[in-house]
């Protein structure tokens, strides 16, 4: 019995081909936005979390005042120098290790080449404790350390950009009046989270930075990075007594300095990104309201203009609830229809977005279910209403109609 509804149903759908595939139309863009918005959005939350995640695991970043975190945060408060990072050091315990950083942009000159990027003074902290992998050569030497030698190590872009993919190890770039002697290249990490190529670095002794750059002792930002993840909370107490002890800040006063947990900021960037992918999903899913709205009109209209019928099928002895499930199937048909072209044409547009924005496809197949259901329930709820009109009518006056 279902199945020959459905086959009216099929029937009925074939006669107005064009009216069903604009009645379509609502449910096809209503379920392909919500399924394009949503992977998109589970995408670039995951590329967020993937580029944090780049900055290091279990890591404290340590900056003068009160700035927030991400490029730019300047502060007016005294910034660090070598003798707070050597305290933080003898100090901490459970840490892998203490790296002070300051940077700076320059144009970094190869022969005829040169290119801008960024200059980091460091110690050989900085590598483990920021994830970077040497791919060849070494880093820095104690004695090159306490020396500031002109050494340096660069990022991939350098490579590719200053050496067209040639071995930089022994040669000498020239960085403001002074140059330096590359004894290592890093592997390739890409874009951070605020869209910067991280690869298109030098990395050089802090004092070596501080003598032959700055022109000053100071350093912006100390990473801490901890061993183990229950010891983060423990960890950040120690190094801020520390720092208030350095910074001979009184018992009461505010810290002129800030601590912050990566894995706090990443569960926030985290938070954050999925509120939005829910309210672009929540912006999309109108659609499919106007969709089902659709459906009602078009029904109501197959309804007027098939009375006759109606009236002889009620006529004959066809039941009330053979009619209304005749019309309701139609309905319902027509919904899913629309639903699985939607889901087909969502992830195709969310395939395309994610290579165009450089974002992983992440298809949730719970969000591609949930679309083919309501789907599924715009066509019952929307076509009941038409179906029980359907159901409804007086068969005397039905067969009246013209």
């Amino acid at each position: 019995m279902l199945w020959e509804t459905v086959k009216l149903a099929l029937s009925s759908i074939r006669r107005n081909v064009l009216r069903s595939v604009l009645t379509l139309l609502g449910i096809v863009i209503g379920v392909g936005a919500v399924i394009a918005m949503v992977t998109l959005g589970n995408g670039a939350s995951s590329k967020v979390q993937e580029n944090l995640s780049k900055l290091g695991s279990n890591m404290l970043i340590v900056r003068p005042g009160q700035s927030t975190f991400g490029p730019g945060g300047a502060t007016d408060s005294r910034s660090f120098d070598e003798r707070d990072v050597a305290a933080l050091k003898s100090n901490l315990t459970g840490i892998r290790g203490v790296a002070p950083t300051a940077q700076k942009q320059m144009k970094v000159v190869f022969g005829a080449l040169n290119y801008d990027a960024s200059v980091t003074g460091t110690n050989a902290d900085w590598f483990p404790v920021q994830d970077w992998t040497v791919e060849d050569g070494r880093v820095f030497s104690e004695s090159e350390l306490r020396a500031g030698t002109s050494v340096c190590l660069i990022g991939a872009t350098l490579t590719r950009e200053l050496f067209a993919g040639q071995d930089p190890i022994g040669e000498r770039l020239r960085l403001g009046t002074f140059s330096c002697e590359v004894i290592g290249r890093l592997a390739a990490k890409g874009q951070s989270a605020f869209g910067t190529d991280q690869d298109a670095l030098v990395v050089v002794p802090l004092r070596t930075y501080h003598r032959r750059i700055a022109g000053n002792t100071k350093i912006g930002t100390i990473s801490i990075s901890v061993t183990e993840a229950a010891d983060i909370a423990r960890v950040q107490r120690d190094a801020e007594d520390v720092l208030r002890e350095r910074r001979r800040i009184v018992p009461g006063e505010e810290d002129d300095f800030t601590i912050r947990d990566l894995t706090q900021i990443l569960s926030t960037m985290a938070s954050t990104t999925t509120i939005l992918t829910g309210l672009l999903g929540a912006v999309a899913a109108v659609s499919l309201l106007v969709g089902g709205i659709g459906i009602m009109n078009i029904m109501l209209v197959s309804v007027t203009e098939r009375t006759r019928e109606i009236g002889i099928r009620l006529a004959i002895g066809a039941l009330e609830r053979q009619v209304l499930t005749q019309f309701l199937v139609e309905s319902v048909v027509l919904a899913l229809f629309g639903g699985i072209i939607g889901i087909l044409l969502g992830l195709g547009l969310a395939a395309a977005g994610s290579a165009l924005m450089d974002v992983p496809f992440n298809a949730d197949i719970r969000v591609i279910a949930l679309a083919f259901a309501v789907s599924a329930l715009i066509g019952v709820v929307f076509g009941y209403f038409p179906a029980r009109r359907a159901a409804r009518l007086d068969p005397i006056e039905a067969l009246r109609r013209e």
